[in-house]
Protein backbone atom coordinates (compact mmCIF):
# COMPACT_ATOMS: atom_id res chain seq x y z
CA UNK A 1 0.00 0.00 0.00
CA UNK A 2 2.98 2.43 -1.17
CA UNK A 3 1.42 6.20 -0.81
CA UNK A 4 -1.43 5.38 1.66
CA UNK A 5 -0.86 6.93 5.10
CA UNK A 6 0.32 4.27 7.33
CA UNK A 7 -2.08 5.84 10.29
CA UNK A 8 -4.69 4.92 7.93
CA UNK A 9 -4.47 0.93 8.25
CA UNK A 10 -3.82 1.15 12.20
CA UNK A 11 -6.88 3.41 12.51
CA UNK A 12 -9.38 1.16 10.39
CA UNK A 13 -8.30 -1.83 12.61
CA UNK A 14 -8.31 -0.43 15.53
CA UNK A 15 -12.03 1.29 14.93
CA UNK A 16 -13.61 -1.83 13.16
CA UNK A 17 -12.03 -4.16 16.03
CA UNK A 18 -13.50 -2.00 18.25
CA UNK A 19 -17.16 -1.74 16.21
CA UNK A 20 -17.23 -5.37 15.86
CA UNK A 21 -16.86 -5.98 19.84
CA UNK A 22 -19.19 -3.16 20.69
CA UNK A 23 -21.61 -5.38 18.08
CA UNK A 24 -20.99 -8.90 19.29
CA UNK A 25 -21.55 -7.69 23.00
CA UNK A 26 -24.62 -5.36 21.70
CA UNK A 27 -26.27 -8.90 20.30
CA UNK A 28 -25.22 -11.06 23.11
CA UNK A 29 -26.74 -8.76 25.46
CA UNK A 30 -30.01 -8.81 23.55
CA UNK A 31 -29.78 -12.47 23.18
CA UNK A 32 -29.18 -12.84 26.83
CA UNK A 33 -32.26 -10.55 27.70
CA UNK A 34 -34.56 -12.05 25.45
CA UNK A 35 -33.26 -15.72 27.07
CA UNK A 36 -33.76 -14.57 30.76
CA UNK A 37 -35.99 -11.17 31.05
CA UNK A 38 -33.81 -10.39 34.86
CA UNK A 39 -30.60 -10.72 33.18
CA UNK A 40 -28.30 -7.39 34.21
CA UNK A 41 -25.69 -6.12 31.79
CA UNK A 42 -22.46 -4.49 32.70
CA UNK A 43 -23.51 -1.49 30.79
CA UNK A 44 -27.42 -1.37 33.19
CA UNK A 45 -26.04 1.77 35.67
CA UNK A 46 -29.23 2.92 36.36
CA UNK A 47 -32.60 2.91 34.93
CA UNK A 48 -32.22 6.04 32.60
CA UNK A 49 -28.42 4.13 32.01
CA UNK A 50 -29.29 1.26 30.41
CA UNK A 51 -28.12 0.03 27.19
CA UNK A 52 -30.28 -3.95 27.20
CA UNK A 53 -33.47 -1.55 27.68
CA UNK A 54 -32.23 0.15 24.42
CA UNK A 55 -31.36 -3.34 22.59
CA UNK A 56 -34.16 -5.09 23.26
CA UNK A 57 -36.95 -1.59 22.69
CA UNK A 58 -38.44 -1.66 19.21
CA UNK A 59 -35.13 0.26 17.56
CA UNK A 60 -33.31 -2.30 18.40
CA UNK A 61 -33.76 -4.20 15.42
CA UNK A 62 -33.91 -3.09 11.95
CA UNK A 63 -33.75 0.55 13.31
CA UNK A 64 -37.10 0.06 14.38
CA UNK A 65 -38.11 0.44 10.48
CA UNK A 66 -38.36 -2.93 8.78
CA UNK A 67 -41.39 -4.28 11.03
CA UNK A 68 -43.26 -1.74 9.19
CA UNK A 69 -42.65 -3.92 6.24
CA UNK A 70 -42.28 -7.42 7.15
CA UNK A 71 -43.01 -9.42 10.76
CA UNK A 72 -41.51 -8.48 13.54
CA UNK A 73 -40.08 -12.28 13.92
CA UNK A 74 -39.17 -11.96 10.13
CA UNK A 75 -35.57 -13.08 9.23
CA UNK A 76 -35.34 -9.62 7.63
CA UNK A 77 -35.99 -7.70 10.84
CA UNK A 78 -32.30 -8.32 12.21
CA UNK A 79 -30.73 -6.84 15.06
CA UNK A 80 -28.60 -3.67 14.62
CA UNK A 81 -25.95 -5.14 16.31
CA UNK A 82 -26.22 -7.96 12.69
CA UNK A 83 -26.00 -5.05 10.71
CA UNK A 84 -23.33 -3.05 12.83
CA UNK A 85 -21.41 -6.91 12.46
CA UNK A 86 -21.57 -6.88 8.65
CA UNK A 87 -20.62 -2.61 8.71
CA UNK A 88 -17.49 -3.25 10.30
CA UNK A 89 -16.62 -6.99 8.73
CA UNK A 90 -17.05 -4.86 4.96
CA UNK A 91 -14.93 -1.99 6.54
CA UNK A 92 -12.24 -4.00 7.47
CA UNK A 93 -12.29 -6.12 4.38
CA UNK A 94 -13.09 -3.03 1.86
CA UNK A 95 -9.57 -1.12 3.42
CA UNK A 96 -7.63 -4.12 1.69
CA UNK A 97 -8.51 -2.60 -1.61
CA UNK A 98 -6.59 0.25 -2.82
CA UNK A 99 -9.15 0.74 -5.85
CA UNK A 100 -11.51 3.82 -6.05
CA UNK A 101 -14.69 2.15 -6.05
CA UNK A 102 -14.36 0.31 -2.11
CA UNK A 103 -12.81 4.16 -1.23
CA UNK A 104 -16.14 5.52 -2.78
CA UNK A 105 -18.11 2.27 -1.23
CA UNK A 106 -16.62 2.72 2.19
CA UNK A 107 -16.91 6.09 2.18
CA UNK A 108 -20.95 5.94 0.89
CA UNK A 109 -21.03 3.38 3.69
CA UNK A 110 -19.84 5.41 6.31
CA UNK A 111 -22.27 8.63 5.34
CA UNK A 112 -24.53 5.92 5.85
CA UNK A 113 -23.78 4.46 8.85
CA UNK A 114 -23.47 8.20 10.13
CA UNK A 115 -27.20 9.10 9.28
CA UNK A 116 -28.38 5.61 10.93
CA UNK A 117 -26.06 6.72 14.45
CA UNK A 118 -27.86 10.01 13.95
CA UNK A 119 -31.09 8.53 13.67
CA UNK A 120 -30.71 6.05 16.77
CA UNK A 121 -28.94 8.91 18.83
CA UNK A 122 -32.21 11.14 18.98
CA UNK A 123 -34.42 8.24 19.31
CA UNK A 124 -32.42 7.27 22.46
CA UNK A 125 -32.60 10.75 23.54
CA UNK A 126 -36.06 11.94 22.99
CA UNK A 127 -38.27 9.08 22.83
CA UNK A 128 -36.12 6.11 24.77
CA UNK A 129 -34.95 8.78 27.66
CA UNK A 130 -31.74 6.98 27.85
CA UNK A 131 -27.85 6.63 27.99
CA UNK A 132 -26.40 4.02 26.23
CA UNK A 133 -22.71 3.63 26.72
CA UNK A 134 -21.95 1.15 24.28
CA UNK A 135 -24.56 2.70 21.36
CA UNK A 136 -22.48 6.31 21.92
CA UNK A 137 -19.54 4.13 21.38
CA UNK A 138 -20.50 2.56 18.39
CA UNK A 139 -21.77 6.53 17.06
CA UNK A 140 -18.13 8.04 17.91
CA UNK A 141 -16.55 5.10 16.12
CA UNK A 142 -18.94 5.49 12.92
CA UNK A 143 -17.63 9.35 13.03
CA UNK A 144 -13.98 7.92 13.30
CA UNK A 145 -14.68 5.53 10.30
CA UNK A 146 -16.11 8.16 8.39
CA UNK A 147 -13.03 10.61 8.91
CA UNK A 148 -10.85 7.90 7.97
CA UNK A 149 -12.66 7.13 4.94
CA UNK A 150 -12.77 10.25 4.01
CA UNK A 151 -8.55 10.93 4.10
CA UNK A 152 -8.13 7.63 2.68
CA UNK A 153 -10.38 8.74 -0.65
CA UNK A 154 -8.46 11.55 -0.86
CA UNK A 155 -5.25 9.78 -0.54
CA UNK A 156 -6.28 6.79 -2.98
CA UNK A 157 -7.50 9.46 -5.35
CA UNK A 158 -4.08 11.46 -4.91
CA UNK A 159 -2.13 7.88 -5.84
CA UNK A 160 -3.98 7.08 -8.91
CA UNK A 161 -3.19 10.89 -10.28
CA UNK A 162 0.54 10.40 -9.69
CA UNK A 163 0.17 7.13 -11.49
CA UNK A 164 -1.70 8.69 -14.23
Amino acid sequence: MAGMPTWERKARTLLCVLGLVLSVYALHVELSRERNPDYRAMCDLAESVSCSKVFTSRWGRGFGLVQFFVAKDSPLNQPNSVLGIIFYTLQMGLGLSLSKRAALFLVLSSWVSMVGSLYLASILAFVLGDFCMVCVSTYIVNFALLFTNLKRRRAIEAIKEKAG
